[in-house]
């Protein structure tokens, strides 16, 4: 039985043709490379249910399970007012030491911005 684990700066996919990244000049092969330049660093991520997170990348694997730390999930619900039928966003933020991501709830990730 092959497990899955995750795996700090492990990817597991084939390499395919290479890409250059002209600002950084590293070769990115695949878009895990990405997630991979990212690690030990702040990055965004969006997940279904509108939820968002922005935490430091400790681990990730080819599913993009990921473990972050020191996390600020933010947590956006819109509600009907029964009168007006205004809808009223509210966000709820909480503040997390470590999180397990499971890979199948992420639509978006953004690397930190690099300059």
């Amino acid at each position: 039985v092959r497990r899955n684990r995750l795996r700090l700066g492990h990817c597991l996919c084939a390499e395919r043709n290479p890409v250059v990244m002209a600002d950084d000049d590293v070769t990115v092969r695949e878009p895990l490379d990405l997630i991979r330049l990212s690690l030990d660093e702040r990055i965004y991520v969006k997940l279904r249910g509108e939820r968002e997170i922005r935490g430091k990348l400790h681990a990730y694997d080819q599913h993009l399970n990921m473990i972050l730390g020191d996390v600020e999930e933010v947590i956006t619900t819109v509600e009907v007012d029964d009168e007006t039928y205004e809808e009223i966003m509210k966000q709820t933020k909480r503040a997390v030491k470590y999180l397990f991501v499971r890979g199948d709830a992420v639509t978006l990730v953004s690397p930190p911005l690099r300059t």
